[in-house]
């Protein structure tokens, strides 16, 4: 029988996590040559749960400080939105076993809309922005915060 690893087994271990390697050629025409760094489940939650209360950040954002963090041209898009999609799905025990709450609904889309994969979908995270003071618009059928 397979036990299947909860978001916080996944979100603490690193698999040989972070790494710096070249852009794959096949990628090359989509987002020019250089490096990528590929991110530990662990760094990017650590960036989404600095974003202090009443602020934003895009997935972008996150991609391009990790890149310049490890010396990298850009962040992997696919590992970094994979990790911030599990780090929405966990809380993290801090010194003297409180629970730390993950404020996912402060890392938007790269477009700066809401992401509705995380829990609650776009109505949770709507509900949560505007108690920061965030206004949210209706755009072309989607939902932006900021």
């Amino acid at each position: 029988m397979v036990v299947k690893k909860s978001w916080r087994d996944k979100l603490l271990r690193n698999k040989g996590l972070s790494r710096v390697e070249p852009i794959p050629e096949k990628n090359e025409k989509n987002v020019g040559e250089g490096t990528l760094v590929i991110p530990s489940p662990l760094e990017v939650y650590e960036m989404m749960a600095k974003v202090p209360e009443g602020k934003v950040v895009t997935i972008s954002e996150i991609r391009s400080a990790l890149a310049k963090k490890h010396g990298a041209t850009i962040g992997c898009p696919l590992t970094t939105g994979i990790f911030a999609l599990g780090s929405c799905k966990c809380n993290r025990r801090r010194g003297g076993g409180k629970n730390e709450k993950m404020p996912y609904w402060r890392t938007l889309k790269s477009g700066g809309e809401i992401n509705e994969k995380y829990p609650g979908g776009i109505e949770r995270q709507k509900l949560l922005l505007e108690a920061e003071g965030h206004r949210v618009l209706k755009k072309r059928q989607k939902v932006c915060g900021g």
